[in-house]
């Protein structure tokens, strides 16, 4: 009955990765300006192929000449979108070693590159982020992993200090001149304080966050970075992961989330 489609298996799998590749892009530009614009270029490219069956040339080589031209403006227009979508690929490869593929990251000189977070290390950023919540005292901290945050880094200030509670409360004091920004670490190490993040363009952050979780969501949409945020407002504490926002009930399960994410 369906002899005419003359379908080939090849045929099939085109369809299906095409599926899956707008699906992504899809997940990841849903909720922000860029949405609208990628409806709009699905839409041109319907039209083209209608024009195209039936047999309307001068449409045809209209709406070629219209996506040809405009391909440099979506990468411009993409580029965040784009950057996102390249690291997701990334991270997910070189974290192929938790699922038993370690073998990757030896091929590629990545093995052992991730540190474990010591012991003492949860301890004082817990205990620092339990005292700034019960003093309201607003706090952005961000995890470095194996994405490069080099030009995060250089909008702030260099300390290459140990993690210490009395240091990540001194920085986050109010009065102190390093609380206006993000501080970066890595698993035993203070790197940089007083630094600026990409602010996220999702539409569908709850209002309630402030500028805080939105740089949060914004650094960790665009990186394999985690980060932790001290509300100013009320206290509460969230975790932040591939730009979803997880508050957190008690220090115990900000403590676990910290462990998971350096396994």
């Amino acid at each position: 009955m369906f002899d005419f489609l003359n379908l080939s298996l090849v045929d099939i799998l085109d369809v299906l990765l095409v599926a899956v590749l707008i699906y992504e892009i899809f997940k990841l530009i849903r909720g922000t300006q860029a949405m609208n614009i990628f409806i709009a270029i699905l839409l041109l490219y319907a039209a083209r192929a209608l024009f195209a069956a039936l047999n309307m040339t001068l449409l045809t080589h209209i709406i070629d000449a219209v996506l040809g031209v405009g391909l440099i403006a979506l990468i411009v227009i993409f580029q965040p979108e784009i950057r996102r979508f390249l690291v997701k690929i990334g991270s997910e490869v070189f974290s192929a070693r938790k699922r038993g593929g370690g073998w990757l990251r030896k091929l590629l000189g990545k093995a052992n590159s991730q540190p474990q977070i010591s012991v003492a290390a949860l301890e004082e950023i817990t205990s620092a982020c339990y005292r700034m919540s019960e003093s309201k005292t607003g706090a952005l901290m961000v995890f470095k992993h194996s994405s490069s945050l080099e030009n995060i880094i250089e909008t702030g200030d260099k300390i290459d200090a140990n993690i210490n509670r009395r240091l990540i409360e001194n920085i986050f004091f109010k009065n102190s001149p390093l609380h206006d920004g993000a501080v970066i670490m890595t698993s035993d190490t203070i790197v940089a304080a007083r630094c600026t993040l990409p602010i996220s363009e999702n539409a569908d952050i709850n209002p309630r966050y402030g500028m805080r979780h939105r740089a949060a969501v914004g650094i960790t949409e665009n990186t394999d970075a985690e980060a932790v945020v001290v509300s100013e407002e009320t206290g509460e504490i969230s975790y932040v992961k591939a730009g979803e926002i997880k508050t957190l009930s008690s220090i115990t399960e900000l403590r676990i989330a910290l462990e998971n994410s350096y396994k």
